[in-house]
């Protein structure tokens, strides 16, 4: 078994102003136990980082940046995205077959988008996935407290057992990593 940490989208524009995500600034620390748990296991730590062509999320803007507090070391892998699944025209499925990546782990922002969906891609690629369940988030909708999201995709993404490989949830406290 082979495992890479993905954080997805852990970006300042989604950690301020109108789309500031539920208790960014904890699930920033609980996202920096669990890379430094995948670095100290040997596993890849793929950054994932969404952009758009223009407005918000635009290349170099404070938005697309990484956010404030966000550990980075300069051995970790970084991936852009335009769509809410990070393996969309992106390379990550070639990144991950480079270093015979079996297992991921995940975490980050935009639960309902970007999260759900690069999961759902993953259990149909293959991937037995580990949802870091203290360490992805996503602001209030009209409908659902961001609590309330993140509490229904931690229970519903690991009920789906169509795709054969499932997704477990723990804690970044209780996260164990395999290299």
């Amino acid at each position: 078994m082979k495992t890479a940490l993905l954080v997805i989208d852990v970006q300042q524009g989604l950690c301020e102003g109108e789309h500031a995500a539920f208790d960014s600034q904890q699930v920033i620390a609980r996202i920096n136990v669990a890379t430094e748990k995948a670095r100290a296991a040997g596993a890849a730590v793929v950054f994932i980082q969404h952009e758009s062509e223009s407005g918000f999320m635009q290349p170099g803007s404070r938005a697309w940046q990484f956010a404030d507090g966000l550990h980075l070391a300069p051995s970790d892998l970084r991936i852009r995205k335009t769509t809410p699944d990070s393996f969309n025209r992106t390379e990550l499925q070639d990144v991950l077959k480079q270093h015979r990546v079996t297992d991921l782990v995940i975490c980050g922002m935009q639960t309902e988008f970007c999260v759900d969906t690069t999961i759902r891609r993953a259990l149909a690629l293959g991937y037995p996935v580990v949802l870091v369940a203290d360490a992805h988030t996503t602001e209030d909708n009209a409908h659902l407290s961001a609590a309330e999201i993140i509490q229904h995709h931690n229970a519903t993404l690991t009920n789906i057992d169509s795709f054969g490989v499932r997704v477990r949830a723990v804690s970044a406290e209780d996260l164990h990593i395999g290299a």
